[in-house]
C-alpha cells in the first residue's frame, strides 16, 4: 500500500477544470483547450506522497524546468505557451504555474542514463544488462557508462513502480518509428544537459523524459531536468564503486529510513511527518542545484 498520505482537495478556479492531481503537479485544462500544469510543494519517497511540504519546491522545479527548455529549443520543441496566470487564479501560483500545449502523450518514461546507479546498477548486477541491454564488465555503483543508453519505463499510478522495460518493447507499444524518435531525442537532450552540467561541476547521471505529439511534432513535456526527475551530483565528490552524494530529496529518504522516523518501510503504515531540519536541509538543495545550473541567484 502506498500514494498519498492526505490527498489534497483541489483548488477550484473560475475557467478552469480540474483534470487530474499527481505526486507534484495539479493538471487543468482552461476555456481554451490549453492545460494549466501547476507545480506544488509536495514531496513524495519510497512512492509515497509525504505530509510535509518543501517550501519553494514547485517554483524550483518550474523555474528550472524553463531555464533548460530554453537550452534545448534547437534539439527539441517544448509544450509551454505562456508563463502568465490564468484570470482568478491565486497568487500563491506565481512562479509554478505553466499555460502548455495539449499534446497526445507517449506513455513511456523516456530515461537516458550515463552512469550506473539506482534499478539499473540492480539488473546489471544480475544479468550485466539494463533494460536488455549488453554493458561491459566490471561496473560499480556510480561508474560512467561508455556511452549514454536509453532505458526506457513504462508509465505508473500514484504510488506504484515504474517499470523498466525492453526498447522492442516501446516499439511494440507505440510503433517502431515512434520509437526510434524517442529514443534519439531522449539521448541528444541527454547528452546536450550533460555537457550543461558538466561545465558547472555537476553530473548528470540519468534522467527521465516526457513526450507527447503535437500533429506529428513530437514534444518534449512535463518537467526537464529537475531534481525530481534526474540524479544530479557533485562531480568533485563523484567516486564509483559507493553511493554518491546528491542534489535531491536524499535528505529525506535518509531520515525516513532511519531509527529517528520510527517508520517501517516494509509495513503498511504511511510515514510521518519531516521534521524541520530536514526540510531545511532538502530546501536547501533543490536551491543550490537551481543557482549552480542556471548560475542565477534564488530569491
Amino acid at each position: 500500500m502506498s500514494g498519498f498520505v492526505e490527498k489534497p482537495e483541489p483548488l477550484q478556479v473560475p475557467g478552469l477544470v480540474h483534470l487530474h492531481t499527481g505526486k507534484v503537479r495539479e493538471l487543468y485544462r482552461n476555456e481554451a483547450g490549453d492545460l494549466v500544469m501547476v507545480a506544488s510543494d509536495r514531496i513524495s519517497a519510497y512512492d509515497w506522497v509525504l505530509p510535509t511540504e518543501i517550501p519553494d519546491k514547485g517554483r524550483v522545479l518550474t523555474q528550472l524546468s524553463l531555464w533548460w527548455f530554453e537550452q534545448l529549443a534547437d534539439l527539441a520543441p517544448n509544450h509551454v505557451l505562456s508563463t502568465e496566470l490564468p484570470p482568478g487564479a491565486p497568487a500563491d501560483w506565481e512562479g509554478r504555474a505553466l499555460v502548455c500545449k495539449s499534446l497526445r502523450m507517449v506513455p513511456v518514461e523516456c530515461v537516458a542514463r550515463g552512469y550506473l546507479t539506482g534499478s539499473g546498477l540492480a539488473e546489471y548486477e544480475q544479468t550485466r544488462t539494463v533494460c536488455g541491454l549488453a554493458l561491459p564488465e566490471g561496473l560499480v555503483d556510480g561508474s560512467e557508462l561508455p556511452a549514454p543508453i536509453f532505458t526506457p519505463a513504462t508509465k505508473a499510478e500514484v504510488g506504484e513502480h515504474d517499470e523498466n522495460v525492453s526498447y522492442e518493447e516501446v516499439a511494440r507499444q507505440v510503433g517502431a518509428d515512434t520509437a526510434a524518435a524517442l529514443r534519439q531525442a531522449t539521448l541528444a537532450v541527454y547528452s546536450r544537459a550533460r555537457d550543461i552540467a558538466r561545465e558547472r561541476g555537476i553530473v548528470l547521471a540519468d534522467t527521465k523524459f516526457e513526450f507527447g505529439f503535437d500533429g506529428d511534432d513530437l514534444v518534449l513535456a512535463d518537467e526537464v531536468l529537475t531534481p525530481d526527475s534526474s540524479r544530479f551530483w557533485p562531480a568533485d565528490r563523484w567516486q564509483p564503486g559507493r553511493a554518491q552524494p546528491s542534489y535531491d530529496k536524499q535528505f529525506v529518504r535518509d531520515w525516513l529510513t532511519s531509527a529517528d522516523s520510527g517508520w517501517d518501510r516494509k509495513s503498511e503504515q504511511p510515514p510521518p511527518p519531516l521534521p524541520q531540519q530536514v526540510v531545511d536541509a532538502t530546501r536547501a538543495k533543490y536551491v543550490e542545484a537551481y543557482e549552480l545550473l542556471t548560475g542565477q541567484s534564488w530569491s
